[in-house]
């Protein structure tokens, strides 16, 4: 790999026009057919197969509003008379009858026929049918919506909207900004010149670019979820910006050894290239993996974060080289400080802590974990669930009518649960109806019923139930549990069977889904990593080490979740929207996406271990070296994602906020406790041990040349014919090896170097 990798270095750096014109072309082009052709992302989460959507698939028929979106309108006075005042009643009526008369919508029920109004006498409750599903509603539709019941605010009444229609799901709101700007400094700090420190900005900026584009071209023809491109522009920041610090790192070291521009931009495309390649593949595997669990808008979250890293290696590999050549010896123009020279025995900061973690590895390990299962401690209580009104920034309609209704009704008017009864096998359908409606009032968690909505064609009728608690609360999922539970006895004493959907038993649905797929998903990832980890180092411990160490990252990141989201912790210093259960889906897009970065980190840190070691020096001595080497550029790698992951926590969206913390959180704790602590610590206790490999797989296992050793070693080797100390050519017909022919020496010092 390291050997395709120089030459596509070396020609995109010579073709660099060229190259650079093909990237903006597919930039233009790509963005170009996403305006012609994007469609509208979507905001339902349906999972095929749950009780929920079958039911709701079912009746789509008989009872097609059940299927198109809805929301509720809420108006509230604190005027003498309240609600019923006559000028009060007059203007709600008005409201009503402009909004029943918006294109688009259906039916909007007078509440006051319905009795819909508070026990206090302050609130009235509406509900807005539309004609279409919930993707198909137009934001002109719901402005429209809106600004018909201008009647009811005109006459001093606070008018809110709510429900699905007007719950607005991963936006974007331009915090990602900060995070650029935050990346931008640590990319100057580290690289020392505003030239070197832009070009991964420019470089990820445009991967990103295309990568969306693309997706939201897909969206016209397939259903995406919204919170798809957030996670994808997430993630394609992040490793866009850090792969290619890895590579313009290694270049300017080669620069600084005094290779010519097109040779150390083709050598550090072998080297940091192929460690770039490796470390996208395993982030591109672990988020395709997400399909594991059977979901299909987990799924398309995955894949669409999959090709936003895949476009950011492509553009690491070929436009970064392209752009190393206009840049050529000027990449260290407009610098901040002065480049540090190295003085002989003064050491690093980075090689100060391996020495300390080596003199002390075993006090290291068990000072690293004990924080690390403290913070995993919250993690049992881990609760999963999906974002409602409830889960809305404060101040919006959506979280004003949610808490008017929580307020003035109850907190399970917000979580009505709808129970189909097929009455088809009954001898009675109106006192089989009777009997569901009489056995279901009767149970604990259920506060009222309200009237049935009956089909007598197909002799199926609809109970719309409402708990005592809200859409977020373990006794509303318990209640939807036990009501399935009557089914049996219901059939057999009434003739009738029943189902329950609706929004918040298909949530509940969700989430216990992905609850169950949490398990083989992890045991899926590990299972890669060690392979992945044994075909790099070839060794058992190694790899073993890593996956315990990726285990303890996640949970020490979810107990972190929990805490903040689900226990209110930190709570003024993070504007949480509602402390509840944490998004059913945020643990398992955690495990994907930190999977693939804690690999990354692994193998810069552990590969530079191992080549020290190979060359001669003792475990102790290597694992000091590779720390040495690789501190650097995984800190500031590592702060670079922090930032950018970060930055999407100061934002109101209740799905981005807790996807962003939760790879914050899991980058600090596996970046600079597990991988710069526990690891080298480990690595001193195992010794000699670390690198072996059974016998019996060393035939069987190949040879990954990720660092590009072999490549290197024939490089440094004179060609044929050449001057003494030019560098062979390893497209030439000569073998380049040398007459042992197969590449596997060379210095150490050179050939082991970290980015």
């Amino acid at each position: 790999m390291a050997t395709y990798l120089y030459r596509l270095g070396r020609l995109c750096f010579r073709r660099r026009r060229t190259v650079l014109a093909v990237w903006l072309a597919l930039l233009i082009a790509v963005g170009g057919a996403a305006g012609a052709f994007a469609g509208k992302t979507s905001d339902e989460f349906k999972v095929p197969g749950t009780e929920a959507q079958a039911t709701l698939d079912r009746i789509k028929d008989t009872f097609p509003e059940q299927g198109h979106g809805s929301a509720q309108v809420v108006f509230a006075t604190d005027g003498a008379g309240g609600i019923t005042a006559p000028d009060t009643a007059r203007a709600v009526g008005e409201a009503v009858t402009r909004i029943a008369a918006v294109p688009g919508v259906s039916a909007v029920p007078d509440p006051y026929a319905t009795g819909a109004l508070s026990p206090d006498g302050r609130v009235a409750l509406g509900l807005v049918s539309f004609d279409r599903v919930l993707g198909d509603i137009t934001d002109q539709q719901r402005d429209a919506v809106r600004a018909a019941a201008e009647p009811a605010r005109a006459a001093g009444l606070t008018v809110a909207f709510g429900g699905d229609a007007y719950n607005e799901m991963a936006q974007v709101d331009g915090g990602e900004a900060v995070g650029l700007a935050v990346a931008g400094v640590v990319l100057v700090i580290t690289l020392g010149s505003l030239v070197a420190a832009g070009l991964p900005l420019v470089t990820a900026l445009v991967g990103v670019g295309v990568a969306l584009a693309g997706l939201l071209t897909l969206a016209g023809s397939f259903e995406v979820i919204s919170t798809a491109p957030v996670l994808a522009l997430m993630v394609g920041l992040a490793v866009g910006i850090d792969y290619a610090l890895f590579i313009v790192s290694r270049h300017r070291r080669h620069l600084a050894e005094g290779l010519e521009p097109d040779e150390a931009a083709a050598r550090a495309n072998a080297t940091a290239g192929s460690a770039v390649v490796f470390a996208g593949l395993t982030v591109v595997v672990a988020l395709a993996g997400l399909a594991v669990a059977g979901v299909p808008f987990l799924t398309v979250m995955g894949l669409a974060a999959s090709g936003a890293v895949v476009v950011a290696v492509l553009v690491a590999i070929t436009l970064l080289p392209a752009l190393l050549g206009f840049a050529g010896r000027a990449i260290d123009r407009l610098p901040v400080r002065r480049r540090a020279t190295r003085t002989p025995g003064r050491t690093t900061l980075g090689e100060r802590w391996g020495e300390l973690v080596v003199r002390r590895p075993l006090v290291v390990l068990l000072t690293g974990l004990t924080a690390l299962v403290a913070l995993a401690v919250p993690a049992a209580s881990l609760t999963l669930g999906l974002p409602g009104g409830g889960s809305q920034a404060k101040g919006t309609d959506a979280r004003t009518a949610y808490d008017l209704v929580d307020r003035s009704f109850g907190p399970g008017f917000n979580a009505p649960l709808v129970v189909v009864v097929d009455t088809g096998g009954a001898a009675g359908p109106d006192r089989a109806v009777q009997g569901v409606a009489e056995r279901l009032s009767g149970l604990n968690g259920v506060q009222t019923l309200l009237p049935p909505a009956v089909d007598e064609a197909s002799g199926t009728a609809l109970l719309t139930v409402i708990p005592k608690t809200g859409p977020d609360h373990a006794d509303t999922r318990e209640l939807v549990t036990e009501i399935r539970d009557q089914r049996d006895g219901l059939r057999t004493a009434t003739g009738a069977r029943i189902d329950v959907t609706g929004t918040t038993a298909a949530n509940i649905d969700v989430s216990a889904k992905l609850s169950d797929a949490l398990p083989p998903f992890v045991a899926v990832i590990a299972g890669i990593a060690m392979v992945l980890l044994a075909l790099a180092f070839r060794s058992v411990l190694v790899p073993l080490k890593a996956v315990l160490g990726f285990l303890l990252s996640i949970t020490a990141s979810l107990g972190a979740v929990v805490a903040v989201y689900q226990w209110g912790w930190l709570d003024g210093l993070i504007d949480v929207p509602k402390v509840g259960p944490v998004v059913s889906f945020v643990p398992i897009l955690l495990i994907g996406v930190l999977f693939g970065l804690a690999m990354d980190y692994e193998l810069f840190l552990v590969s530079g271990m191992k080549e020290h070691h190979v060359h001669g020096m003792a475990p102790r001595e290597a694992v000091v070296a590779g720390v040495k080497n690789g501190a650097r550029v995984v800190t500031a790698a590592a702060l670079i994602m922090i930032a950018v992951f970060g930055s999407f926590v100061f934002g109101h969206d209740p799905i981005v906020q807790p996807i962003g913390f939760a790879l914050a959180v899991g980058v600090l704790v596996d970046a600079f406790v597990v991988r710069m602590a526990l690891v080298p610590a480990a690595m001193a206790l195992f010794g000699k041990a670390a690198w072996w490999f059974p016998k019996s797989l060393e035939k069987v296992v190949p040879r990954v040349d990720m660092e590009g050793e072999q490549l290197l070693a024939r490089l440094e080797e004179p060609a044929a014919g050449a001057p003494e100390g030019a560098p062979a050519d390893p497209d030439s017909g000569a073998d380049p090896a040398g007459p042992g022919g197969d590449g596997a020496t060379g210095d150490a010092g050179r050939v082991s170097e970290r980015v």
